[in-house]
């Protein structure tokens, strides 16, 4: 299980995530990447909310997170901005995914990358998509929130 990692050492956040899915469990994923890869990530510029993970042959990749090449990147390199990227965990945390993802409504959703020891992690969720009724609910839940935070502040001054 993944702890929360500080926000200082926050690269992407995929904050669609939260309001379209419920989450399950939380692992933390070692990523493999290319060097120019890297160095775009500690500029920024990636982004992450369109990007879902999969399962092949017992190993799991991240599809869709985008990556864009910095300007002065290397002439012999040629960078793919949305190469899929191989996740890296434990075999048994693996099939544990892999028996749960089967089931029915379960999805892997990526939640954030952020560095850990000089290395880049992802952070990934076991997920079960929300319905339309529960997105309502959040959107409420959210506006209440900010009417009460409003009404504090008005009230300070």
């Amino acid at each position: 299980m993944a702890k929360n990692p500080d926000t200082a050492s926050r690269i992407a956040d995929n904050k669609k995530a939260a309001f379209n899915y419920f989450f399950e469990e939380k692992y933390e994923a070692g990523m493999v990447l290319q060097g120019w890869e890297v160095k775009a990530l500690r500029e920024g510029k990636v982004q992450l909310t369109d990007g879902y993970v999969v399962v092949k042959q017992g190993e799991l990749f991240l599809i869709g997170c985008q990556i864009n090449p910095l300007k002065t990147a290397s002439t012999h390199v040629n960078p793919d901005a949305v190469r899929t990227k191989k996740l890296l965990l434990h075999k048994d945390e693996i099939r544990r995914l892999v028996g749960k993802v089967e089931q029915k409504g379960y999805t892997l959703v990526p939640l954030n990358l952020h560095w850990k020891a000089g290395k880049v992690k992802c952070e990934i969720a076991l997920a079960k998509g929300k319905a339309e009724h529960d997105k309502r609910d959040t959107i409420k839940e959210r506006e209440g929130k900010r009417e009460v935070e409003r009404a504090m502040k008005g009230r300070n001054r």
